[in-house]
């Protein structure tokens, strides 16, 4: 991308050169437009759960944005050698999700391909002055995880089938979970978010480090109040560790800190890459209770304060 020509306009609020989710455009002075795309190959067996989880990863964009999802389109390659009922399980699967998120699925393009890949681009809209961003932390800030870590591990240790059908079904609803409660609760409340990301293929760590270094603070994370997979940890001692993990690890390491006692396999977990991935939030502390609270009612999956915000230290990210 540093190689590509710097596109400039007055309308053009959020670019690539932040790292951020997704772009934004202001077409007027009460909206603005978000655009994004994702797609990637089946993560699970199942035709209509890979369209569903691929939907719900390439939706998240627009909600890390603090915007509304509007209109999607599918991106899809086929090969011509599998049963075409396949291909529309999986548009299924992405089409219940687009419904569920209350957008428009307004056709799309395919092309025929050695391996299936499936994904959206999608539209979104925001108030030009209500835009999260993955900069912005305050000294201060409570960080807040919607969804726990471990997807890549257990996604990995599914190629191998080591997982249990109980943890198949836990970790295919993580995934297809959409973030929209998390972000309309915090939009409900009227509570300011200061940053926010979702947290994907960089893992916890790698968006905890765009999110604190774009920000020009340093983030303490508590290590224990980190939501994680049950049945990840085990799966991880035994070494199955997907290869982005030590990609992760490899870019970030020199930027983070930790106790001696941390286990090791709670460092692979932070790195561990996420597919549809739950959001990374700062917000005010004294807004934290009752936006958790709120989100307990009605949201199933984990969530905790997983740290705060302070001044810039000498590395990025300090666990404890």
């Amino acid at each position: 991308m540093c190689d590509l020509p710097k596109f400039e306009s007055e309308q053009l609020l959020v670019g690539f050169e932040s790292s951020d989710d997704a772009a934004v455009y202001q077409i007027n002075d009460t909206q603005a437009i978000i655009q994004t795309l994702d797609f990637f190959t089946p993560i699970v067996d199942d035709p209509y759960d890979f369209g569903a989880i691929a939907a719900t990863n390439a939706l998240s964009d627009v909600y890390a944005m603090g915007g509304t999802p509007t209109l999607a389109m599918n991106i899809v390659a086929f090969p011509n050698c599998l049963d075409p009922l396949i291909l529309k399980e999986i548009l299924k699967g992405g089409a219940d999700k687009v419904k569920e998120a209350e957008a428009l699925l307004v056709g799309g393009h395919s092309i025929e391909d050695d391996e299936p890949k499936y994904g959206l681009s999608v539209m979104g809209l925001v108030a030009p002055d209500r835009i999260w961003k993955n900069i912005g932390a305050k000294i201060g800030d409570v960080l807040i995880l919607t969804k726990p870590l471990g997807i890549g591990v257990l996604t990995t240790a599914l190629k191998e089938n080591l997982v249990e059908a109980q943890t198949l079904n836990e970790l295919t609803e993580i995934m297809k979970t959409l973030n929209r409660i998390p972000t309309e609760i915090l939009k409900d409340l009227d509570i300011p978010v200061h940053a926010c990301t979702d947290v994907t293929g960089f893992g916890l760590i790698g968006h905890a480090l765009e999110m604190s270094e774009g920000s020009d603070v340093s983030f303490v994370l508590d290590h224990m109040a980190i939501p994680i997979i049950e049945a990840a940890k085990p799966l991880a001692e035994m070494g199955i560790i997907p290869a982005g993990a030590y990609k992760n690890k490899s870019y970030s390491e020199n930027k983070v800190s930790c106790l001696s006692s941390i286990e090791d396999v709670y460092m692979d977990l932070f790195f561990d890459p996420q597919t549809s991935g739950g959001l990374l939030l700062a917000i005010p502390e004294a807004d934290a209770l009752r936006y958790l609270t709120k989100l307990k009612a009605s949201y199933k999956l984990p969530t905790a304060v997983i740290g705060y915000v302070v001044k810039k230290e000498s590395v990025s990210i300090r666990f404890v």
